[in-house]
């Protein structure tokens, strides 16, 4: 180990500030609850209050929660709030494929071969990329992805460390952005599209409204988070120097690549047979009215989640049986119960957020706050992109307290995307604009749970190696690719270009 002296943490100052707070902030589920409550509260004492919905014309009047009717109605329809919560059947459905792919070894099996290989001059670039792309891997992304790169770097004579961190930083600050549809994907667009329609009850959006951007936001980020690394943050580090021995054992045996390989064309394949699918004016995947593929009666964008299970499903299977983590039928079905297992937690929370959810429209109150809000923002002149930058850093320091960005986009979207609806703004943007805020932070936050696990990884090379040196790298990162995520949002702004398939910049009402 190295000898260097011991980097104390520090207490003080508004990092030690913001630990202190952030921590005695209650799990997101009693948010929630508190949140329930507050607004039971709320609904009494603004009954009352109307409002002109801009969609309809409509009077729009605030309801007691209170009264003996409400109550009545809460009482008898809380099994159903929960049960016809959008993100509850999109998320769990996605993961029977996406938590098959990651418990049968095949996500982590392709993190580790596409950097087995990497030269000294592309290591970075490769272990960035990975990491922007790990989201798909779920929480795999950031538990695997570290020390396998810290070996990768070690392997090209580079400090390990210098990986560790590159890769975290990577799998955090990246967490939104992909070149396919991913659980991010999935859980937002889920509440925007439900808080959208609380202003335009036929408002159709879906999970891939904000895909052109993070596209185009993964090559950028390549390239950010390849300049930190390499200009700021390796000449912080300098060369390793201490005695831990460079470990062999993750190069992938025969049977994982052939496994691998099998996967692989498995899925190659099932995309061929998607795009076949999508090919001639009558095609399967087509809008059979319109003949789109992009609108929302479109078979590939209203199935998308479908579709992206799938995708993972049947090549993640094909790799269990090859390589021996499935075997037979009850392993498949033991590895899709696991994976429900993991959503325990989501579970719990998507209940009280439908509750609540439900009960805020039932109220009325998200209407009248929406238009009300609108009205505030119109009288202070904030308009378009302006908004957009301010949900980025209202996103930014929120997420310094919450750690789970579902609950905090079941919080803000309720209010913010209709809200912005009223401005002129789509919800495709405004969920964009919470995005890239809430990723650019992660990096940072002391409420990150994967915080504590980097730095154990980082003291297995180095024993001094302390939470102040390693926050102290990990802020070129969030300042740098944060500022490359808002940059590109307000380019996006002003070329006037769609964020993804039915994800305008723009939303005019009624």
């Amino acid at each position: 180990m190295s000898d260097r002296p011991v980097e104390k943490k520090k207490s003080g100052g508004v990092l030690g500030l913001v630990e202190k707070i952030g921590n005695k902030i209650p799990d997101p589920v009693m948010i929630f609850v508190w949140l329930c409550i507050i607004l039971m509260i709320l609904s009494a004492v603004f009954a009352g209050v109307t409002v002109i919905h801009p969609g309809t014309g409509e009077e729009v009047v605030a309801t007691s929660l209170l009264t003996v009717a409400s109550l009545r109605k809460i009482l008898t329809s809380v099994p159903t709030n929960f049960t016809s919560f959008a993100p509850l059947g999109a998320v769990l459905t996605i993961m029977l494929g996406c938590g098959v792919a990651e418990k049968s070894g095949w996500l982590i099996a392709l993190i580790r071969k596409m950097g087995s290989r990497a030269s000294k001059r592309t290591v970075t670039v490769i272990v960035v990329f990975v990491g922007i792309m790990a989201n798909q891997a779920g929480d795999a992304g950031w538990i695997v992805l570290p020390p396998l790169a810290a070996m990768l770097f070690h392997a090209v004579g580079r400090n390990p460390i210098l990986g560790l961190l590159c890769a975290f930083a990577s799998v955090s600050t990246g967490m939104a952005a992909n070149l396919l549809p991913s659980m991010s994907d999935v859980l937002a667009g889920a509440f925007t599209i439900q808080a959208a329609q609380f202003i335009d009850p036929n408002f159709e959006g879906n999970i891939a409204m904000n895909m052109y951007f993070l596209i185009v936001s993964t090559f950028l980020l390549t390239i950010a988070g390849t300049f930190v690394t390499e200009r700021v943050v390796d000449r912080r580090l300098g060369a390793y120097t201490g005695d831990v021995v460079l470990e062999h054992d993750q190069e992938l045996s025969t049977q994982e690549s052939k496994a691998m390989f099998g996967a692989n064309m498995t899925f190659l394949a099932l995309c061929v047979v998607l795009v076949i699918l999508c090919l001639g004016d009558n095609a399967f995947m087509r809008d059979p009215v319109t003949g789109s593929l992009i609108t929302s009666g479109a078979p590939l964008m209203g199935g998308i989640i479908t579709i992206v299970a799938v995708i993972f499903f049947i090549p993640a299977v094909v790799y269990g049986v090859f390589v021996g983590t499935i075997k037979g039928s009850r392993g498949v079905v033991g590895m899709m119960s696991e994976s429900m297992r993991d959503m325990g937690g989501y579970i719990v929370l998507a209940f009280v957020a439908a509750q609540f959810s439900s009960w805020f429209t039932q109220s009325n109150l998200s209407t009248v706050l929406a238009v009300k809000g609108a009205d505030v923002l119109k009288n202070m002149g904030a308009e378009g992109v302006g908004l957009l930058v301010g949900m980025f850093i209202v996103s930014c320091i929120l997420n310094l307290f919450i750690g789970s960005a579902s609950a905090k986009w079941a919080l803000l979207a309720p209010i913010f995307v209709p809200m912005f609806m009223l401005l002129g703004i789509h919800p495709a943007a405004t969920q964009a604009a919470y995005r890239v805020g809430d990723a650019a932070t992660n990096a940072i936050s002391p409420l990150f749970p994967y915080m504590t696990i980097l730095l154990a990884y980082c003291k297995k090379y180095d024993k001094n190696f302390g939470f102040g040196t390693m926050l102290a790298n990990m802020i070129p990162y969030s300042v740098v690719m944060g500022l490359c995520w808002i940059l590109l949002l307000v380019i996006w702004w002003f070329t006037g270009l769609p964020l993804g398939p039915q994800g305008p910049l723009t939303y005019t009402v009624g």
